[in-house]
């Protein structure tokens, strides 16, 4: 059995996201998957399905595997545009997709949040206007990380004024190739902005290795998933700087990191459960194309 700080860490940690690269299964074996991993032991880690809206029609013809026990939870992804214009035209449109979906089968299939890009020109007035239409649906804007700290200052503006932050920061951490990756120091930007603001961050791309390690398919370091979610909580935890962020963020020894029935420890930086799972409020999920292989890791450091 893990350890009680682990679980806290990773539960519902995970949005598998087999359709997308490098795996880019299609639609029916990647829910076959997703219909295996809620029946798993390690079902605790799952979050959501990431399901483009241009496949909801498709999905919903393949539902089989799913029963009320084991429904299928959707992370709904918006089209990506270019101008605020045509976002203000599509997120109507996403909208109305989105509540189609939900009224499907609501025993088999549910949304649980959005998460679509967020244009550089889009302002507070259509950010009001989106929760407007789509009411308490959690959603999740991704923008670039070097636009991490504009985009979490709008996003706290305007969580400022609803009565939870159900709008939050999506960060794209990697990608199939070198250049997707952003530095540490522009994470922990990313990190350390939405700590201060309390606007939930979630990430994307790249994560599914638990420690950060050079990796031979994409000529690069990769960022490990506990190096991230662990830095995000103790980042908010202990006020940390971007440095010390960067230093977390970057560190390949699995012996710096440590879980017990008590606390979850980064070298001499700890968070008890309890502040860790208040901690996960504002730190919500990752995409990962592979679900097998989080776990893999985590076997391997005799995590699980």
């Amino acid at each position: 059995m893990s350890a009680a700080s682990l679980h806290a860490l990773l539960v519902h940690s995970i949005d598998y996201a087999g359709l997308f690269p490098p795996c880019s299964l299609a639609l029916e074996p990647a829910l076959s998957n997703q219909a295996r991993y809620v029946r798993s032991d390690e079902a605790w880690m799952l979050n959501a399905f990431v399901l483009p809206l241009g496949q909801f029609d498709a999905a919903k013809k393949i539902l089989s595997d799913f029963d009320p026990q084991h429904p299928l939870r959707v992370s709904a992804l918006g089209p990506k545009t270019e101008d605020a214009a045509r976002f203000r035209e599509m997120f109507t449109k996403t909208s109305d997709t989105i509540r189609s979906l939900s009224a499907y089968n609501v025993d088999l299939i549910s949304v649980n949040q959005l998460e679509m890009f967020l244009p550089d020109d889009v302002d507070l007035a259509l950010l009001k206007e989106a929760r407007s239409i789509i009411g308490s649906l959690p959603a999740f804007w991704e923008a670039p990380a070097d636009r991490a700290e504009q985009t979490i200052a709008l996003l706290a503006e305007h969580n400022s004024n609803a009565d939870a932050p159900t709008f939050g920061y999506k960060l794209r951490t990697g990608g199939v190739t070198a250049d997707a990756f952003p530095t540490s120091g522009e994470i922990a930007k990313a990190l350390v902005a939405p700590a201060t603001h309390q606007v939930p961050i979630k990430f994307t791309a790249g994560l599914h290795h638990s420690l950060r390690q050079y990796r031979d398919e994409v000529q690069t370091k990769m960022y490990g998933f506990l190096n991230v979610l662990g830095a995000a909580v103790l980042a908010a935890e202990h006020k940390w700087d971007e440095k010390q962020t960067s230093a977390m963020l970057d560190d390949e020894d699995a012996k710096s990191f440590s879980f017990d029935d008590e606390f979850f420890a980064w070298r001499e930086w700890k968070i008890d459960i309890k502040r860790l799972k208040d901690r996960r409020r504002f730190v919500t999920s990752f995409g990962s194309c592979s679900f097998d292989e989080p776990r893999e890791d985590l076997r391997a450091l005799k995590l699980l």
